[in-house]
């Protein structure tokens, strides 16, 4: 079920979704070669605890795995996405993808970015770069009238266009007072299909891109997923909200 949301609600949201947003700024500037993960993850914890919230990752439950133990999803290179913060230092070169969750008042914000170590390849330099613009020009046809397979058709075609792949196995989803709501947002589809888009929709629009196949595994630690050919994958995420008609990023600093 879709539970579109009041100004009030959007309000609270945005408040989580602020601190998202000034979490990852945070962490992005210490992303060097030689930091662990885990050093990463005990700065936005802090950060995030410091604003009077909660991180929405630490503690969540999936069954059959132990629940996620970190604040951030620290993913890299191959690691698409739910990578698990670690002793893992950085190394010149790779790419890291650093996804957090806020829960602030009763609600939630959501969003990640990619950040590359150091110097880095064209190659990778591209993929980000076509991950982000896919991204944004999905988030243009979240208006009202619209149907979320828009926004799915949108990314995949730029994607595709590129010479990359959409991840099939994950998708975007609805906020608020569940971090993960419906809908789904798949970043693979066609125009005129899915939920209808409505004001007062809040979303989570993440595409997971990866430089070869689309075919992912999951580790055996049971969260981090991995491209099954073991090469790079992006990945970009906002949460939205549709006002008078037209998107609004909510994730911003």
């Amino acid at each position: 079920m879709i539970f579109l949301k009041s100004q009030k609600e959007i309000h609270l949201i945005s408040e989580s979704c602020k601190i998202v947003a000034d979490t990852l700024k945070l962490v992005k500037r210490y992303v060097e070669p030689g930091i662990t993960t885990i050093e990463l993850d005990r700065i936005a914890e802090d950060f995030i605890r410091s604003n009077d919230a909660d991180p929405a990752f630490k503690g969540y439950s999936s069954p059959g795995v132990i629940d996620f133990p970190g604040s951030l999803c620290t993913s890299i290179d191959a690691e698409v996405v739910h990578g698990i913060p670690g002793s893992r230092k950085l190394r010149e070169g790779e790419i890291i993808s650093i996804d957090v969750g806020v829960l602030k008042n009763n609600y939630y914000g959501d969003a990640a970015i990619t950040v590359a170590v150091g110097k880095i390849s064209a190659e990778k330099q591209k993929l980000m770069d076509v991950t982000e613009k896919s991204l944004y020009l999905g988030i243009e046809h979240a208006v009202e009238g619209n149907r979320i397979g828009d926004i799915s058709f949108t990314v995949q075609k730029i994607v595709e266009e590129n010479g990359f792949s959409i991840v099939r196995d994950l998708c975007g989803h609805g906020v608020g007072r569940h971090l993960h709501e419906d809908p789904q947002v798949p970043n693979f589809g066609k125009k005129n299909t899915g939920a209808l888009i409505k004001n007062g929709l809040t979303i989570a629009i993440e595409p997971m891109v990866n430089f070869g196949s689309h075919k992912v595994i999951v580790a055996e630690d049971g969260w981090t997923v991995v491209s099954a050919d073991s090469l790079p994958s992006a990945h970009f995420e906002h949460t939205i909200a549709v006002i008078d008609g037209k998107p609004e990023i909510l994730t911003v600093s």
